[in-house]
């Protein structure tokens, strides 16, 4: 056998394994609403070549491909216990497992590691929690796809609603049309049909109202079954307590807004303030999606580093709050044709800061260009830190960050030499650190962070949604403390 036949063989065994592994995954999240996920990444409704895939991504941890053969044994382990509602990640327990020395077998090790969603100690399921969107744009079309494919346990959120203004005839075939479909994130994972005579799209089983109204203090929700729901203003026609209050109608619990709040209205960033939210406000901000990509970041750096000062430069996809062509716009240049410019103009994600670490007294400023991309942004942080460093130990802390830190869902990791803006569409994080571009010198260091302004601001969006209704389930390994984790 030739070596080339050798590779292939290989290829094709891990095939099978991978293939193996998809009936348990599914049915740990069907049966238990058990999310696998390896390295932060979910393993849920995947094929065999996207499995294959994300195990490859952990050669970032040591150099190495993790390999199916690894993982697998550790899966077996989990189909064998009495386990809850939770998350658990296969490739963190295969690393954490490699560096145990208390000579367990797999079986034990992970009855161990996942003890606290087993027995006694498992949560029960929560009921599902009704969500409405209020807006089905770019951010609320991916948001539903969300919803509708968390749905999959039964459990957790469920899409009950959709709000909009008429849009004339075949309105909802039109609207449903858009969901199936998308230029940039591609088709559907499902099937999706219209129910013209209730006005309802179905998605994957999930029934969904349309509900035409400009006005959201003529709607009531209890008409249509609705309770005690989160609402998810994606328009960003209110962003104060005082508007958004509008949406607190019969069936309608908490609002959640996809724009940056004014006033008091509290602006969190998942994984770094979203545990402030107090469980009796019902009006809460899921800030920017810029805010999203640079505090987790920022906090990383300030938390090792120290922060005295800093500067964000975001080049920004266009949106379309731009026009196509020149035409007039409330907003200085921003009148001028998006797909043909690179447009000066602001952003208050700088500013932001403030409100999502308070402790980080440094003064960052910012500014922004729109350029004629549809979707993938960049910031580039520039930071003065309180001590001296390298640019070998800092790719190193956020590279540890970003695998097993507690904000390893919103901060990714890139080394690939060649990367641009479109090898990041559909990521799940709220930022993706570019390795090759980091530059260090002394107390300053210069971050940049690709990230998705529609698909990865919308996942930060449904996490503090699952938060929020009691649906963010424990995820296993525990990551560790930051004292904890390995020197660099």
């Amino acid at each position: 056998m030739t070596v080339n036949e050798d590779v292939f063989t290989n290829w094709k065994h891990r095939e099978e394994i991978a293939e193996s592994m998809i009936p348990v995954i599914g049915k740990l999240h069907r049966e238990r609403d058990v999310t696998v996920l390896l390295h932060s990444r979910s393993l849920v409704n995947k094929s065999v070549v996207s499995i294959l895939k994300a195990h490859r991504f952990a050669r970032q941890i040591a150099g190495d491909e993790l390999s199916v053969t690894e993982t697998l044994p550790f899966l077996r382990a989990l189909a064998t216990l009495d386990l809850g509602p939770s998350q658990i990640d296969i490739g963190m327990l295969a690393a954490t497992y490699k560096d145990d020395d208390r000579g367990l077998s797999v079986e034990e090790f992970t009855a161990g590691a996942v003890a606290g969603a087993t027995g006694d100690n498992k949560i029960d399921p929560s009921r599902p929690r009704d969500v409405v969107l209020y807006g089905f744009g770019r951010i609320g079309r991916l948001l539903a796809r969300l919803l509708i494919e968390k749905a999959g346990s039964g459990n957790g959120l469920r899409l009950r609603a959709i709000v909009v203004r008429k849009g004339g005839e075949q309105d909802l075939v039109k609207r449903a049309s858009l969901l199936r479909r998308d230029s940039i994130h591609g088709q559907f994972q499902g099937t999706i049909t219209v129910d013209e005579e209730n006005a309802r799209i179905v998605a994957n089983g999930s029934e969904i109202q349309m509900i035409y109204s400009d006005d959201p203090t003529t709607v009531d929700y209890t008409e249509y079954g609705i309770q005690d729901a989160v609402l998810i203003d994606n328009t960003g026609r209110w962003r104060d307590r005082e508007g958004l209050s509008k949406h607190l109608r019969p069936g309608i619990d908490k609002v959640v807004l996809t724009a940056p709040g004014k006033g008091d209205v509290p602006n969190v960033v998942h994984g770094v303030n979203h545990d402030m939210i107090k469980p009796d406000e019902r009006i809460i901000s899921c800030a920017s999606c810029t805010t999203n990509a640079i505090v987790p970041p920022l906090k990383a750096m300030a938390d090792e580093y120290g922060v005295v000062r800093g500067h964000l430069e975001t080049v920004h996809s266009f949106t379309n709050d731009q026009n196509l062509l020149d035409n007039f716009h409330k907003s200085d240049r921003r009148g001028r044709s998006a797909p043909l410019n690179m447009v000066i103009t602001e952003t208050g994600a700088a500013s932001a800061v403030a409100k999502a670490l308070p402790d980080l007294k440094a003064r960052i400023t910012g500014s922004s260009i729109r350029v004629p991309v549809p979707d993938v942004s960049i910031a580039i942080l520039n930071l003065q830190l309180e001590r001296e460093t390298s640019r070998e130990e800092v790719l190193d802390h956020l590279r540890d960050v970003s695998l097993t830190s507690p904000l390893k869902r919103q901060i990714d990791f890139t080394s690939a030499p060649d990367a641009v803006s479109s090898d990041f569409i559909g990521s799940r994080h709220a930022s993706i650190v570019d390795a090759g571009a980091t530059k260090v010198e002394g107390d300053n260091a210069i971050l940049y962070l690709w990230y998705d302004n529609e698909f990865g601001y919308s996942c930060q969006v449904i996490r503090v949604v699952q938060y929020v209704s009691g649906a963010e389930y424990p995820t296993y390994p525990v990551p560790a403390a930051p004292e904890n984790r390995p020197a660099h």
